[in-house]
């Protein structure tokens, strides 16, 4: 009796170890969000390559979601979790004592490795250790430890940015991920897939990584090299057409030939790196769906205030960490909340609550964005969107997995934790696009009304605006005071179109939830023994 109490309060310590390593991956994007402007100011990158530095890590992290999720459940999921935080960890390192942009976004690209080998084992542990009402509480605890560590992150990378220096942004890693081996070698179990462990489908995995790498890249350097004429080709192309629209037929194709080839297995009995079957079980498939347009909506915005909070206000990190502290705030409070009732109250309720108030928060901070704001107009919309998240986030997890075999958790969560990936990086992709496109267009029309200001030197500015991610606005200032005022307007009008659009597709995820089914019939799943 006594071990069998010991193994139980083992599973929870383990639970937390678990939660905390998530956590590290919360908590990097976050430092990263405020640090962001002081490594554009320090190595000089533009705003192609700062969506890159958010992006190279998101990219990755969706590609191979699938591939660790299905390796997780044949191997071993503590074992991928440990591997995982190893190398997100080491990968850290190089981020911290990177010289150049593009050895930042390749030790970005490092780290999302790392990350897609830790969040599908993570949730497939929880989902295969724990069963019932005990699963609400695990999902509950896994949302509120990452809420708690999602309101440190940007409190301490903004600490760490204004008084050291941003490279230790990503060196707070390190020892975080010694604590995380640490404490899942001690307290959590070793689970994996019963019986003898089939061949993974390559050919699979490849066409995912080329699926998901080539939408990404489409997003993002559209705007670069143009979406259709290319003025600016890379130096490879020849042709006068842009080669974007071959991407975007290379992920068409892709995606073709994976449902195709996964289908095919499926039929011969072999393995595949997504579960087909598992999209008939209407509360996974619909579940999935609308994570990923929720997750475009949320995480589009977060790219945009960091660098209007410190561009156009003039705040530093560290007053920057402390803003955005009221949507962690809300995010750790909206999860103790779903806990406490989340065996009360059906989880596709929690759901649709958290979407909406997502919604209001992101209207209520984009209607304060002006380019003579105070941090007390945005905080009150940060803290009720971060409520919204912590509402929307564990509850929905627990409603995609709420039906899905122990057997197949694994794929299971490395689905719903791909939909998730795919929606931010597409929201990363798509609002970082719409915030720098039209913050060339709204600068280069009110400049036009200067006449004070040679055409030369107007597209100079534009240029150098646009391309710094808005870092010279301030020095501006000295050289002419109504440009930088012109800069300063027109990046809050294309950081609040942003906010905007986010919320356009926040509704579009809350549309879609009302697909999740009926909220008693949800509740009754809940409780139905396993």
């Amino acid at each position: 009796m006594t071990e069998v109490a010991q193994t139980a309060r083992s599973r929870w310590v383990g639970l937390v170890a678990i939660s905390v390593a998530v956590a590290l991956i919360i908590v990097d994007s976050t430092i990263v969000n405020v640090a962001i402007p002081s490594v554009v100011d320090e190595l000089g990158i533009t705003s192609t390559q700062v969506q890159w530095v958010q992006e190279s890590y998101t990219l990755v992290f969706a590609s191979l979601l699938l591939v660790f999720g299905t390796l997780a459940d044949r191997y071993g999921r503590r074992r991928v979790l440990l591997i995982g935080v190893t190398i997100f960890s080491l990968a850290s390192i190089l981020a911290a004592l990177s010289q150049t942009g593009e050895l930042l976004i390749a030790s970005r690209l490092v780290q999302g490795v790392g990350g897609a080998m830790i969040l599908p084992a993570s949730l497939s542990i929880i989902n295969a250790t724990f069963r019932g009402k005990e699963r609400a509480i695990a999902f509950a605890v896994w949302g509120s430890t990452i809420g708690g560590m999602a309101a440190v992150g940007p409190l301490l990378g903004g600490w760490l940015t204004t008084y050291f220096s941003w490279r230790w942004a990503f060196g707070i890693n390190v020892p975080l991920g010694v604590i995380i081996v640490i404490g899942v070698m001690v307290f959590a179990l070793e689970s994996r897939e019963e019986g003898t462990p089939r061949r993974v489908d390559a050919v699979g995995a490849l066409l995912s990584v080329l699926l998901f790498a080539s939408l990404v890249f489409g997003l993002i350097e559209g705007r670069t090299y143009g979406w259709f004429v290319s003025d600016t080709p890379p130096d490879f192309w020849t042709l006068d057409i842009s080669p974007i629209p071959f991407v975007f037929l290379a992920t068409l194709l892709a995606l073709a030939a994976f449902i195709v080839w996964g289908l095919r297995r499926e039929r011969a009995g072999q393995s595949t790196m997504l579960a087909f079957g598992l999209l008939r079980i209407p509360s996974f498939r619909n579940g999935n769906i609308a994570a990923m347009i929720v997750s475009l909506g949320e995480f589009g915005i977060i790219l945009s205030l960091p660098l209007w909070l410190q561009n156009v206000l003039g705040y530093d990190a560290l007053q920057t960490g402390l803003v955005i502290l009221a949507l962690a705030i809300g995010s750790f409070v909206a999860s103790g909340f779903a806990g406490a009732f989340g065996n009360r109250i059906a989880p596709v309720l929690i759901v649709r609550v958290g979407i909406l108030a997502e919604i209001a928060g992101v209207l209520l901070v984009a209607v304060a964005i002006v380019p003579g704001a105070q941090w007390w107009q945005v905080v009150p919309g940060l803290f009720v969107y971060g409520f919204g998240v912590g509402c929307a986030t564990a509850q929905l997890t627990s409603v995609v997995l709420m039906d899905v075999p122990i057997e197949q958790s694994g794929q299971g969560s490395g689905t719903q934790s791909t939909a998730r990936q795919v929606g931010s990086a597409l929201g990363i992709a798509i609002l970082g696009t719409i915030l720098f496109t039209s913050l060339g267009a709204g600068l280069a029309s009110r400049l036009d009304d200067r006449s004070d200001i040679p055409d030369s030197v107007k597209a100079q500015i534009v240029t150098a605006v646009v391309d710094s991610a808005g870092t010279v606005i301030p020095g501006l200032d000295a050289q002419s005071p109504d440009a930088a005022a012109d800069a300063r307007a027109a990046f809050s009008d294309s950081t609040r179109f942003a906010a905007f659009s986010a919320a356009g597709f926040l509704a579009l995820g809350f549309l879609a939830s009302l697909r999740l089914g009926s909220p008693h019939g949800h509740r009754l799943a809940a409780r139905r023994p396993r």
